[in-house]
């Protein structure tokens, strides 16, 4: 007996429905992201594993998909080596390229190759699907859509100040409530500065950020087993539990880093983007000191977004990294972005319930097939339907109306139109109202003006 077909644990096929509401999403941010003049690129699934390694951390290290080389890709493994089982050291010898984490570090790897061609500032966005060998759950999974926006070539905090009005927009177009949270990983690198634990950052910012899902006394155990002292923890507690308003919480930490000049800049740029932003969103914006974006590559100002009526991670992320291209051989050129989850955006509106019943319509009007005459008489009609922006479709077969009827429910599709002798003879057409049961007998004008309207 043939195997029942399946599909890798933490990937998801789509419906013409899913996909109908998940172009909703694309065609969205698409509009919000061109408002504010960025472009469309699109870089390879699969890039040179060169790339891909040491720019995520080495938690991301471990998540990358790995793809054998072609081939024999043994022929140059020795015994030796396979006995050994060493799995980063034969992973190194069997694999050269990976599929790609995110779209940051391959949009890094795009500016350094086309540096020649592109007007700096550049403003792109990028849709496509990335790949993390991950745990599947809830809200995560291991073939998932971003939809990243991102500026390169510009220091100006003015950049933050649009990316953090972009996701305002996108969110109230989709009527979503969120929370914006910022930090800098400046003030980050200056509380690691005061507390005496300044070669522990990168461990401090992988703990704290574990803050809303593993809890507080865990963050602490983290931070313990990965060095710090009980008196420098000690010294985070009041930090990652402040509270307040953002002015406060800033008041407060600009304090705390009087002697770091690092974290004295953090402050100044968060200072910045609050005042530049004022009053202006229509969702909050809140300092929260314990986001930290577990990546290495952000340098400054770093966001996060969570859905306040719906319990998922976080649905936007992204920041500064003033120093990503230099990686590639190209440094001194800034650059800030933000992605948007795609995926987990389609499970809040689902959710929610917060689809536009026009974005999830497909055929709009189907016409009845009762035989060749009549399928001669209609289809003129169907062509004008089409030329006037109506979804239309003509059933392909001559087959009972009762079969043809339950096609047009099945698909939701709001108007069926009938063309049988008595209305060929009066040049018109009988057209039945889906939802309401009401039919009208119509001129094909007509029948495309109700269905316009």
């Amino acid at each position: 007996m043939a195997n029942k077909p399946n599909i890798p644990k933490g990937t998801r096929d789509f419906s013409p429905v899913e996909m109908a509401k998940r172009n909703y999403i694309f065609d969205t941010i698409r509009e919000v992201y061109s408002l504010y003049g960025f472009q469309q690129i699109e870089t390879p699934a699969m890039e040179s594993l060169q790339t891909l390694m040491g720019k995520y951390g080495e938690e991301g290290d471990k998540l990358l998909f790995k793809i054998l080389n072609s081939g024999d890709y043994l022929s140059k493994v020795s015994d030796e080596e396979l006995t050994e089982r060493n799995t980063l050291r034969l992973a190194a010898r069997l694999c050269e390229k990976g599929l790609r984490y995110d779209l940051t570090v391959p949009f890094a790897r795009y500016v350094v190759m086309h540096r020649e061609e592109l007007q700096l500032p550049f403003k792109r966005y990028q849709v496509q699907p990335v790949w993390r060998a991950d745990r599947p759950q809830k809200g995560r999974y291991r073939e998932f859509y971003q939809f990243d926006g991102d500026v390169v070539g510009s220091d100006s905090l003015l950049n933050e100040v649009e990316l953090m009005q972009i996701v305002d927009t996108v969110f109230s177009r989709f009527g979503v409530r969120v929370q914006i949270k910022i930090n800098n990983r400046k003030i980050l690198t200056g509380i690691a500065e005061v507390i005496g634990a300044a070669d522990k950052i990168v461990d401090i910012t992988v703990a704290i950020d574990k803050l809303d899902k593993i809890g507080l006394e865990n963050v602490n155990a983290e931070l313990k087993a990965d060095g710090l002292s009980d008196d420098q923890i000690a010294k985070l507690q009041p930090i990652i539990t402040l509270e307040g308003t953002n002015e406060e919480k800033l008041s407060v930490i600009q304090g705390v880093l009087a002697e770091s000049e690092t974290g004295q800049k953090g402050v100044e740029e968060i200072r910045f983007i609050l005042e530049a932003l004022g009053s202006s969103l229509k969702n909050e914006i809140q300092l929260d000191l314990t986001l930290a974006r577990g990546l290495n590559y952000y340098t400054g100002a770093i966001f996060e977004v969570k859905a306040l009526d719906v319990q998922i991670g976080s649905i936007t992320g992204g920041g500064r990294y003033d120093n990503l291209t230099g990686i590639f051989g190209m440094p001194g050129i800034s650059g800030v972005g933000i992605s948007f989850g795609v995926d987990r955006i389609f499970d809040v509106l689902n959710a929610l319930d917060l689809y536009p019943k026009d974005s999830v319509t497909g055929t709009q009007l189907l016409f009845i097939n009762f035989g060749q005459a009549e399928t001669q008489y209609s289809l003129p009609v169907v062509a004008k339907a089409r030329q006037a922006g109506i979804r239309t479709e003509m059933y392909p077969d001559a087959v009972k109306m009762k079969k043809q009827m339950s096609y047009a429910n099945a698909k939701a599709v709001p108007f069926v139109a009938l063309a049988g002798e008595n209305e060929m003879q009066q040049g018109k057409f009988t057209l039945k109202n889906m939802t309401t049961g009401e039919q009208q007998l119509v001129t094909p004008d007509e029948l495309i003006a109700v269905v316009k309207s």
